[in-house]
C-alpha cells in the first residue's frame, strides 16, 4: 500500500485559479482612485495523466480564471469600495460598486511539490451540472510546456465494487491555512483513505461513485487511486451540510469514474500510453527500496530527481536509501537454526538410542522363541557373580557366565553359527 501511494503521489499538483483586478473607484466628492484589491483564489488538485504535459482537474476549479464570472467583478468592485472609501451603508456601497470600472486579470498556475510554478493553458473544458451531452462534466484538461512529468494511470471503473479501498490525494485547505506547516509542505499532496459506499447518479443522470473518504475544499480535481495506485475517478465538489452555518459533511464525498474521464479526453489527442521516463526510475527505485536492495534504489532515486529536482518524497527516500536503517534482528533465521539444531540433536539421540538397542528383545519373544523353534535359543545369564548369587531370579535353561569370563575368555563357548543366542544381563 505505501509503496503504490507512493508511486501516485509525485504525480499529483497543487491548481490555483485567481483573478486579480484594477478597479477605477469614484468615491462621492474625492475623485477617481485606481486600487488593486487582494485578488479572488480558488485553489484545487490536479494530476497529470501524460508526460508530457497534459493534467486533469475539475472545471469549477479553473472557472473562475477561465470564464470570469460576473460575481467574481462584482466582488473585486466591492472590496476597492471599501479599500478606497471606507465601510459604508449596503445600499451605497452595492451603488458604487456597480459604477466602478473593473479591469479582471485573471490567471492560473500549477504548483509541483518542489514548488516550481508553471503556467497551463486550458485545452478542454466541460462545465459541471449544465445538462451537456459531454459525459466528461466537470473535468477540465490542462496542457503545460513540460515532458517526462510523473503519470497516474487509469483504472477500469466498471471493475469497481463496493467496499473497495479508495484513497484521495489533493490539496485541502485546512492543510494549505494551517499556521503550523512551513510553504513547503503545504504543496506536498495529503492522503485520505477510505472505501467505495455506493454508485449514484448526478443532477444531470451521469453516475458518480459515492466515498467515505474524507475531503474538503482544495481536494476537488484531486485522483482517487485504487489500492494498486491506480486512478478510479476524480474527485468533484464535496458535501456540505447544507446549513446557514456550512460546514463539510464527511462521509459523503463523490468521484467522477475514470471511464468518464476517458470519455472526456477523447479527440484531445492526449497520449494515454506515452511511456514517462520519472516514472520508470521512480517505480523501479521504490520496487528496489522496499525490497531492500538501498544501492539499487539510491541508483535509480538520483536519475529520477535528476529528471524533476526535489521532489519531497524522492529527496526522502534517497536520503533513506543512502543510510539504510539498521537491519532488524533476523530472529526467523536464528529460530530456524534453533529449530534445525534441535532436531538434529533429536535425530542424533533417537539414532544411538537405536544403535544401542537394535539387538534387544523382549521376553515375550523369547517365550516365543523357546516354544515354537525347532533349535531352542541359548539363553546366557552373565550378571556379575555377586548379582547372581544374590538374586532369586533363575532363567530355566540359562547358561551362567560373567563379564569378566567373556572378556577374558576364559569359557570357550561352542555355539553354531545358525543358533540364536539371547543374553540376559542387568
Amino acid at each position: 500500500m505505501q509503496e503504490a501511494l507512493l508511486r501516485a503521489k509525485p504525480a499529483v499538483a497543487l491548481v490555483v485559479a485567481e483573478v486579480g483586478s484594477e478597479v477605477l473607484v469614484t468615491c462621492g466628492g474625492r475623485g477617481e482612485k485606481v486600487v488593486r484589491p487582494a485578488p479572488f483564489r480558488e485553489t484545487g488538485t490536479g494530476w497529470f495523466v501524460s508526460p508530457s504535459g497534459w493534467m486533469i482537474t475539475n472545471a469549477h476549479v479553473v472557472s473562475p480564471a477561465h470564464r470570469p464570472p460576473a460575481w467574481v467583478a462584482d466582488q473585486q468592485a466591492r472590496r476597492a469600495v471599501r479599500e478606497a472609501c471606507g465601510e459604508l451603508p449596503p445600499g451605497t456601497l452595492a451603488a458604487t460598486a456597480a459604477r466602478a470600472r473593473v479591469k479582471l486579470d485573471p490567471s492560473i498556475s500549477v504548483i509541483l511539490s518542489n514548488g516550481i510554478r508553471l503556467t497551463p493553458t486550458v485545452s478542454k473544458y466541460s462545465p459541471p451540472g449544465t445538462g451537456q451531452s459531454m459525459s466528461g462534466r466537470d473535468l477540465a484538461l490542462l496542457k503545460l510546456e513540460t515532458a517526462d512529468m510523473p503519470t497516474l494511470s487509469l483504472a477500469d471503473s466498471a471493475n469497481a465494487q463496493i467496499g473497495d479501498k479508495l484513497h484521495v490525494l489533493g490539496f485541502p485547505g485546512v492543510v494549505l491555512s494551517h499556521e503550523l506547516l512551513n510553504a513547503s509542505a503545504k504543496v506536498e499532496a495529503s492522503v485520505t483513505s477510505g472505501a467505495i459506499s455506493g454508485f449514484k447518479q448526478d443532477v444531470t443522470n451521469q453516475p458518480v461513485i459515492q466515498t467515505d473518504a474524507p475531503a474538503a475544499w482544495g481536494n476537488s480535481g484531486g485522483p482517487a487511486v485504487s489500492s494498486r495506485g491506480e486512478v478510479l475517478g476524480v474527485l468533484t465538489f464535496v458535501s456540505d451540510a447544507g446549513t446557514d452555518e456550512g460546514g463539510i459533511v464527511q462521509g459523503f464525498n463523490f468521484v467522477i469514474p475514470s471511464a468518464a474521464v476517458r470519455e472526456f479526453l477523447k479527440g484531445a489527442d492526449v497520449p494515454l500510453d506515452e511511456p514517462s521516463r520519472f516514472n520508470t526510475a521512480w517505480h523501479a527505485g521504490l520496487s528496489a527500496y522496499f525490497s531492500g536492495d538501498y544501492a539499487r534504489a539510491e541508483k535509480h532515486f538520483a536519475e529520477a530527481n535528476r529528471l524533476i529536482p526535489e521532489l519531497p518524497d524522492v529527496r526522502r527516500l534517497a536520503a533513506e536509501a543512502k543510510n539504510p536503517p539498521p537491519k532488524p534482528f533476523p530472529w526467523a533465521a536464528v529460530a530456524a537454526v534453533v529449530t534445525a539444531l534441535s532436531l538434529g540433536g533429536y535425530a542424533g539421540m533417537w539414532g544411538f538410542y537405536w544403535r544401542r538397542n537394535r539387538y534387544r528383545i523382549r521376553p515375550s519373544e523369547v517365550m516365543r522363541l523357546l516354544e515354537t523353534s525347532r533349535e531352542r535359543p541359548i539363553i546366557l545369564d552373565v550378571r556379575d557373580a555377586a548379582t547372581y548369587a544374590k538374586s532369586p531370579v533363575r532363567i530355566p535353561d540359562a547358561r551362567h557366565i560373567t563379564p569378566r569370563e567373556l572378556e577374558t575368555g576364559v569359557t570357550a563357548l561352542k555355539i553354531e553359527p545358525t543358533r540364536v543366542v539371547v543374553a540376559y544381563c542387568t
